[in-house]
């Protein structure tokens, strides 16, 4: 085996797995791919946890892109079937350029996603894939608990009141994340509004009677819709584009 890489995402299931991983291996590398758009606190927790693991985080960014909005003005892309362009672009490129042929790769996903990575091991079998936390059976709720328990305070997104810490504003995400950002982040939701607009691209679908899809623009969404339903697991990395058209079923 060649070295152990834990893709820390300034989550808290990713800091949970990352534990985990220096545990068993002390010379773990922890690594972070900074996308350049997510919340400002995400800094504050990465040397929580930093000085939590007595580690150093290698902090890997992109030289072609600032952040997600350069991505979408330069590609001319949002989401579609094959995935988000800006994970493409800020996270799995930077990954694929780090990452060695004998390396372990941690990442930090939970017992909730079980099925999910047993299916992406299968089909990409030259990646030598490890998750501490489904070994664990731990779940999301779980890594709250434990990094609380740590004294490190969440992220600013979960304390918000969103399930995932990523990019404030994410093409992934559907209308009850949307009517949140909205309410938490209305420079971020016109921001995007107008981006739809420019690309003549919608991120939220809607679903008639008869099961078609349509497109429904930001600046055309009801305010309330979405939310009776739960917010959508948004998976930014290991999952995006493969099972993109699985998630939009279960969040419509």
């Amino acid at each position: 085996m060649g070295r152990v890489v834990s893709w820390f995402s300034c989550g808290d299931a990713s800091a949970v797995a990352s534990m985990l991983a220096v545990e068993k291996y002390p010379e773990t590398i922890l690594a972070y791919l900074d996308t350049g758009s997510e919340h400002e606190d995400n800094k504050r927790f990465l040397k929580d946890v930093e000085k939590w693991l007595k580690k150093d985080v290698v902090v890997l960014k992109s030289e072609k892109y600032e952040d997600i909005w350069d991505v979408f003005e330069k590609t001319r892309w949002l989401v579609g079937p094959a995935g988000a362009r800006c994970t493409t672009e800020l996270k799995k490129k930077l990954r694929q350029q780090f990452e060695e042929p004998e390396d372990l790769q941690v990442f930090g996903y939970t017992v909730e996603e079980k099925k999910r990575v047993e299916r992406f091991k299968k089909n990409n079998p030259e990646m030598n894939i490890w998750c501490p936390l489904i070994d664990r059976n731990l779940t999301k709720a779980d890594c709250h608990e434990i990094i609380s328990q740590a004294g490190i305070e969440i992220p600013k997104m979960y304390r918000l009141g969103y399930e995932n810490n990523n990019c404030i504003g994410c093409p992934k995400g559907q209308m009850t994340y949307w009517n949140r950002i909205r309410r938490t982040h209305p420079d971020v939701f016109e921001r995007m509004a107008k981006v739809e607009r420019e690309l003549n691209a919608a991120i939220n679908k809607s679903y008639a009677g008869d099961g078609k899809r349509k497109r429904v623009f930001l600046d055309e969404l009801d305010p309330d819709a979405g939310r009776d339903q739960p917010e959508p697991s948004i998976s930014c990395g290991l999952f995006c584009g493969q099972y993109l058209e699985e998630d939009e079923e279960q969040i419509k």
